[in-house]
């Protein structure tokens, strides 16, 4: 039986708030606590919980029969613990289930992978603790930032001992290949990769609402009927999304909630469909060949690369002069320094930078608060130059303190020199 593998992502990052020149070194903190707030309570309100709610509602009816699976990113997890804490509480009975699978990625939504391999292994490691902290589940399938994949990445990822990874089912890495079936990591097998039907998963994103579109209106029927015609021989269908399809980009008057609440009997009753989550898929199918990455694709714009991060010198500068500072963030290991570390890694923070222009309903286009890139760069840059100093001041007590302790352990040594030199002298006196 053919399977469909219903994936949610859900990010947002710690948004900045305006940061200017003057306010380095007089002002240590970074956000704009009142539009972070606003959105996520706005997002829980007209998406998460109502979606949720209609997933759990799925779930019961159907029992084992209808599967989801999510990422959250640890950068949002925080934003719900601090403002909706409810979102957390229907997650954790979504988990309950036993139908809903939890993945790992990294805990910051960041570029780590393509900048510092301590740095990614130790977000990852971090953010998989979390979820089984909140869900109870150690996550057995990674997905990376914005679905970021090479065969180096699937390599690191496989040496941290996942079994699976998710990533986009791009057309000039996949030619006249079908992102339905099971692929493998070309420098370790073991890694089973799960490529993103970008077309099916598109048309729920993107196209749902689009009266242009010739498809449109997009009822559960049609959709169903569309996974009917794939061909026989293959084995599963990618659907791969952000959770904000639900309520946010495509509203509520769109009728999205209702294509969810039909979807699964509109598939199970095609009798050659099952829901599945990624740990259940790389269990049950055969990988049919090697996918060759040489260079990292993503999900992001046409070219399914990863320029919208790294394709110009703005955002290369401030990739650099972050990571620049991991070595000095993990040996001061200062508890506000390393919420800070995490949250200026979001992967946002350098798409606002961006000079090329993306496609009409791009999954970040609505998010960017700044008038251009120079003032996303500038603002980051001044932020980050702040940052720098508390580091550095930090590191200066810190080197203090440990040449300090050195003096103090020295002394000892000496006194116990001192007290063995005495104590033998004592013996040759009692001796004589």
């Amino acid at each position: 039986m053919k399977s469909i593998c219903l994936y949610f992502q859900i990010h947002h990052p710690l948004r900045l708030k305006r940061y200017r020149f003057f306010d380095i070194g007089n002002d240590h903190y970074y956000y704009d606590d009142y539009t972070n707030e606003s959105i996520i309570n706005k997002i829980v309100k007209e998406c998460y919980l109502p979606s949720n709610q209609i997933l759990l509602e799925l779930i019961q009816a159907n029992k084992d029969k209808f599967k989801v699976s999510f990422s959250i990113s640890g950068v949002t997890l925080n934003l719900f613990e601090r403002y909706t804490p409810e979102i957390i509480d229907s997650f954790k009975q979504l988990a309950d289930t036993g139908c809903v699978e939890f993945l790992a990625e990294t805990f910051s939504h960041s570029l780590s992978c393509l900048k510092n391999q301590t740095e990614f292994k130790a977000q990852v490691k971090a953010h998989s603790q979390y979820i089984n902290d909140l869900f109870g589940q150690a996550p057995k399938v990674f997905r990376n930032t914005e679905l970021i994949y090479s065969d180096n990445i699937g390599h690191a990822v496989a040496e941290m001992g996942y079994k699976g990874m998710v990533t986009e089912g791009a057309k000039h890495i996949l030619g006249w290949k079908s992102p339905n079936y099971l692929y493998c990591n070309a420098l370790n097998p073991k890694l089973k990769l799960l490529m993103r039907n970008y077309s099916l998963s598109d048309d729920i994103a993107f196209r749902f609402s689009d009266q242009s579109w010739s498809e449109w209106p997009l009822t559960s029927e049609k959709f169903a009927g569309w996974l009917n015609e794939l061909d026989i021989k293959e084995d599963i269908a990618n659907v791969f999304m952000d959770y904000a399809t639900f309520g946010e980009h495509q509203k509520k008057e769109s009728g999205i909630f209702e294509f969810l609440k039909n979807l699964p009997a509109a598939v199970l009753q095609l009798g050659t469909f099952k829901f599945t989550t990624p740990s259940e898929a790389i269990k049950e199918y055969q990988p049919i060949a090697v996918a060759h990455v040489p260079h990292a694709i993503s999900w992001a714009n046409e070219e399914r690369d990863i320029s919208a991060w790294t394709g110009n010198a703005l955002q290369q500068e401030a990739i650099a002069k972050l990571y620049e500072l991991r070595n000095d963030v993990a040996a001061i290991n200062n508890e506000r320094i390393n919420k800070d570390w995490y949250y200026l890694q979001s992967s946002e923070h350098f798409f606002y930078m961006r000079t090329n222009s993306m496609p009409d309903g791009n999954r970040n286009s609505s998010l960017n608060p700044f008038s251009s890139p120079y003032d996303a760069f500038i603002n980051y840059m001044n932020v980050l130059s702040d940052y720098k100093n508390r580091i550095f001041s930090l590191k200066e007590e810190h080197d203090h303190a440990a040449e300090y302790k050195n003096e103090l352990n020295k002394k000892d040594q000496l006194i116990k020199q001192y007290e063995n030199e005495i104590s033998l002298l004592r013996k040759q006196i009692y001796q004589h």
